[in-house]
Order: C-alpha cells, then sequence, then structure tokens
C-alpha cells in the first residue's frame, strides 16, 4: 500500500510539471489573479490529470480480452512510453521550450489542460494490471498532486518569474523516467 501510494505520488509530481509551467505562466500573466481564478485554473490541470489515466485504463480494460497474450510487455510499455515521456520534457526544458500563452478564456484553459494532460493518458496504460479501485485512487492521487502544485506554481509565478518553471520540466522529466524503469524491474 505504501509503494502504491509513493508510486501515485511520483506520478502526480511528474505529470504535473508541464502543468506547473503554464501555472507559473499563467500567474506572470496575471500577477493580481483572485483566489477564485487560481482554484478554478489549478483544479482544470486537476480534472484532466485525474481523467486522462482514467481514460487509458479503460481503453485497456476495454481491450483485455484481445490483450491476455500481451500482458508480459506491460512492463515494457511502460518503461518506454515513460522514458519518453520524461525525455521529451527534458529535451524541452533543456532548449528553453517556453510553453506558448494561451488566453485565459475558459475554452482556452481547457486547451491548456488537455495540452498539459495528455502525456496522463499513457499512465492509465501503465496502470492497467490496477482494478478500479486502484486506478481511480491513483488517478485521484495524481489529480490532488496536480491542484497543490498548480497552486503554488500560480501563486509563485507571480513572484518568481519564468526561470523557475524551466527547470520544472526537468524534473518532472527525471521522475517519470525513473518510475518508468522501477515498473520496469518491477
Amino acid at each position: 500500500m505504501i509503494s502504491f501510494i509513493l508510486d501515485s505520488l511520483l506520478l502526480g509530481v511528474g505529470l504535473a510539471m508541464d502543468a506547473f509551467s503554464v501555472s507559473v505562466a499563467n500567474g506572470i500573466n496575471e500577477p493580481k489573479m483572485r483566489l477564485k481564478k487560481l482554484i478554478s485554473i489549478a483544479g482544470t490541470f486537476a480534472f484532466f490529470q485525474f481523467i486522462m489515466p482514467l481514460i487509458g485504463w479503460s481503453v485497456i480494460k476495454a481491450a483485455e480480452g484481445l490483450l491476455e497474450n500481451i500482458e508480459k510487455f506491460i512492463p515494457w510499455a511502460a518503461l518506454v512510453l515513460l522514458v519518453a515521456i520524461g525525455s521529451k520534457m527534458i529535451i524541452e526544458s533543456l532548449r528553453g521550450k517556453e510553453e506558448e500563452s494561451i488566453r485565459l478564456t475558459p475554452a482556452g484553459l481547457i486547451v491548456q489542460g488537455i495540452a498539459t494532460s495528455i502525456d496522463a493518458l499513457s499512465v492509465g496504460f501503465t496502470i492497467a494490471n490496477y482494478g478500479i479501485v486502484k486506478a481511480i485512487g491513483a488517478s485521484a492521487i495524481i489529480g490532488a498532486v496536480t491542484l497543490v502544485i498548480c497552486l503554488v506554481g500560480l501563486k509563485l509565478g507571480r513572484k518568481l518569474g519564468m526561470k523557475l518553471a524551466s527547470k520544472a520540466g526537468l524534473l518532472g522529466g527525471a521522475i517519470l523516467i525513473l518510475i518508468g524503469i522501477k515498473i520496469f524491474i518491477g
């Protein structure tokens, strides 16, 4: 149980780094943002980080009968997916690639939420061996971690500027790679 919680927390931290970077940028763009809007932005990111792994998990469960013979390859898939996502985050961070600014309309916020959580969809594939309760639990932890990290990012964005956001990709990428290796090793 402790390993499950720790893995879910680490997945949450790793996956939340893109949303953290965008939150920092949003905080910079609107330094006098009200608490209601801070919570709305962080809540949107947290919702998508929660729902995307469940969508990925559901796809795998729906196709489970077809996939029984490839169950032994799931650790390989987790390793490849998480290393690829983590490496991409690290490379983009090292290149100093900045997030594109999207005006914070409700539609713009949804676009940001989807864009920053698309990698969480593949996490649903990596937790395919979980039952429904465990999958929801892992997704809830990921969403809660994202909520907290994004609230911090929004507040920091108002004070510290974009230098902090560029380091988030390095940390998030490294965490995802390490989780992929841990899943592979078993």
